[in-house]
């Protein structure tokens, strides 16, 4: 599991399309519209890759995250485990400050939580996932939340 923010841009001027012998053109000047959050879950070994896109990137934000692998996409497991880079908020604690102490002990016994090492080397996988996603779907200007969304999933 990793996460990126996508600064969020408008076009203040028409794009010029691009032409036989001709690239399209656009004007430098953007509007900027905000910033979004982008949380990236990668199964290695099934291949598959969750994005969940939102407005704020808080404890509260990244624990409902968590809670779609546990409850849509995998409710049968008994355990997930999570490789995830050490940030202060992905401790156990936002669980219990966000959902009832029953719905939080329940979420926090499904996870296995892995910290990458704090000066290791070592690939990580959801930072590759995010490397593709930023060149193939991001690297242009999105102007509203909408759009991320709508252009993420159809990567995805």
């Amino acid at each position: 599991m990793d996460e990126v923010s996508k600064q969020l841009l408008y076009d203040i001027r028409d794009r010029i399309p691009a032409q036989p012998g001709q690239l399209e053109r656009f004007d430098y000047e953007y509007q900027r519209q905000g910033v979004a959050k982008l949380f990236v879950f990668f199964e290695t070994f099934r291949g598959q890759r969750h994005v969940k896109v939102t407005d704020t990137c808080t404890r509260l934000d990244w624990v409902k995250a968590m809670r779609e692998p546990s409850d849509e996409i995998h409710p049968e497991a008994e355990k997930i485990i999570v490789v995830l880079d050490k940030l202060n908020k992905h401790t156990l604690a936002p669980f219990y400050l966000t959902f009832e102490p029953d719905e939080a002990r329940r979420l926090v016994k499904r996870f296995e939580f892995h910290f990458t090492p704090k000066h290791g080397s070592w690939l990580n996988m959801a930072e590759i996932e995010l490397s593709v996603l930023s060149r193939q779907c991001l690297n242009r200007r999105i102007p509203d939340e909408q759009t991320l969304s709508r252009e993420v999933q159809a990567w995805v």
